[in-house]
């Protein structure tokens, strides 16, 4: 049987995320340990998104908009602004800082903003690596339209086609624009695999899903999804992880060892500082 599961909601100050990943039903779908549900939102002018800079180990970072501009900033000195439709992907590996802002432009004049963030969890030979980031604008992206269907591949493969966004493990992560009665068959290529409905009302083999929910889809089951009105949605996951994981704040890794490091590196500032946003930082909290 299918699983479903209602995520937890937070308000950060008018701006909703909704956590649907981790959860007690659902620890990780593949390599998927994290699932974030940005908005929608509308803000003023004036108004807008400010992640400060914050430290990662052991994991990617992944995020998709469906509306709005983020301004991505890291220690490694990368600067990218992300729009609808195309992909940042940053490894941490070993440690890596970044921050997320809404870009001056759309925050003088007001805009809307919605869209998703993910963390997938690097095998255990990759924990590591070297920190990265890529930015894949959306032209770059596979992209199919067919009988009402909108599908894009963020990471991975997934409906025949294969994005260039390097990942360390199999890996099906799609998102998913359907028109009034379109339907999409979501075949069992991948081992785990999960939908998360953003917007719009749908259904799943014949039956009603509400939005702003997560599903676990049924193992080696083909399923229908149909939508009722305008829908948007992303599908996840792919093989399982390869050994169990610790998370703590934003640090992920199969050592909780390696979590205390992390928590010291970032107390001590060896993270080191991201140019141009080196004057605020999110504090290590509690333990």
């Amino acid at each position: 049987m299918t699983t479903l599961i209602a995520p937890r909601t937070h308000d950060l100050g008018g701006f909703q995320v909704r956590r649907a990943v981790p959860s007690l039903r659902a620890r990780s779908v593949g390599p998927f340990v994290f699932v974030d549900h940005m908005g929608p939102a509308l803000f003023e002018p004036g108004r807008g998104i400010d992640v400060r800079p914050h430290p990662h180990i052991g994991l990617a970072t992944v995020t998709y908009l469906w509306a709005g501009a983020l301004r991505h900033r890291d220690t490694l000195g990368s600067v990218q602004d992300i729009l609808p439709g195309d992909v940042n992907w940053m490894t941490a590996g070993r440690g890596i800082a970044h921050s997320e802002r809404t870009p001056p432009a759309p925050r003088a004049a007001g805009h809307d903003v919605h869209g998703m963030q993910t963390w997938v969890a690097l095998p255990k030979p990759d924990e590591e690596v070297e920190p990265s980031f890529h930015h894949h604008p959306a032209s770059s992206l596979p992209l199919r339209e067919h009988a009402g269907a909108r599908l894009r591949v963020i990471a991975g493969r997934g409906f025949g086609m294969e994005s260039p966004v390097r990942v360390f493990a199999d890996t099906f992560n799609v998102a998913v624009d359907l028109e009034p009665e379109a339907e999409l068959a979501i075949a069992a290529d991948a081992p785990e695999r999960a939908l998360y409905l953003l917007e719009g009302e749908a259904q799943l083999d014949g039956a009603d899903i509400p939005e702003k929910h997560l599903l676990v889809l049924d193992r080696g089951v083909r399923h229908v999804l149909r939508a009722k009105t305008p829908l948007k949605a992303m599908l996840f996951g792919g093989e399982p992880l390869d050994a169990p994981r610790h998370m703590w704040w934003n640090f992920v890794s199969s050592s909780k060892e390696r979590i205390e490091q992390a928590r010291a590196d970032w107390n001590s500032g060896a993270f080191g500082l991201i140019p141009g946003d080196d004057v605020e930082r999110i504090p290590l909290p509690a333990y």
